[in-house]
């Protein structure tokens, strides 16, 4: 449990010099463990985890932080919102391939879905034909490598499972 948790409101607006709330997003200025200097964390309501945490100027007096305000907030904000998105494309993508390759003379799209799971994560290959039909979907392990050249040889072979 953080201090946040002892607010009132966890949707109430907050416009303080160390924090900030506002639209789903709380911005904390902290000590940086690192040296002497100062952070902001940003933390998107309901995790448990700053989304972004980087550095954060020192105010005029050069021992305190500068304090937040409306437009700070604002590109934080912004900030932490592209780097959870890029986040997120980039997990999507890893858990979600695609390649084209040819085959005989026909243009097989092979696909890998994986599953993340903590106890039972599994994954699938399955090959589609140009009109978008189902060809072959086996059970792969998680750690199956799709590239071009497995694609290839997973359709020449007839979709086998693969070892």
């Amino acid at each position: 449990m953080t201090d946040l948790d002892l607010l009132p409101d966890a949707d109430s607006k907050i416009e303080q010099a160390r924090l900030w709330r506002d639209n789903g997003w709380t911005a904390r200025v902290i000590k940086n463990e690192d040296d002497d200097g100062w952070a902001v964390a940003m933390i998107r309501t309901g995790e448990p985890e700053p989304a972004l945490v980087g550095p954060w100027t020192m105010g005029r007096d050069k021992k305190n932080p500068k304090p937040l305000d409306g437009n700070a907030f604002s590109t934080l904000v912004k900030t932490a919102s592209e780097f959870v998105r890029r986040h997120e494309q980039q997990l999507h993508a890893s858990l979600h391939q695609s390649i084209a390759v040819t085959t005989g003379h026909a243009r097989v799209t092979v696909s890998l879905d994986i599953e993340p799971d903590d106890d039972n994560p599994s994954a699938t290959l399955t090959a589609h034909d140009e009109a978008g039909e189902e060809l072959a979907q086996v059970r792969v392990s998680p750690g199956f490598k799709l590239n071009r050249a497995s694609a290839t040889a997973w359709a020449d072979g007839g979709y086998p499972k693969p070892r």
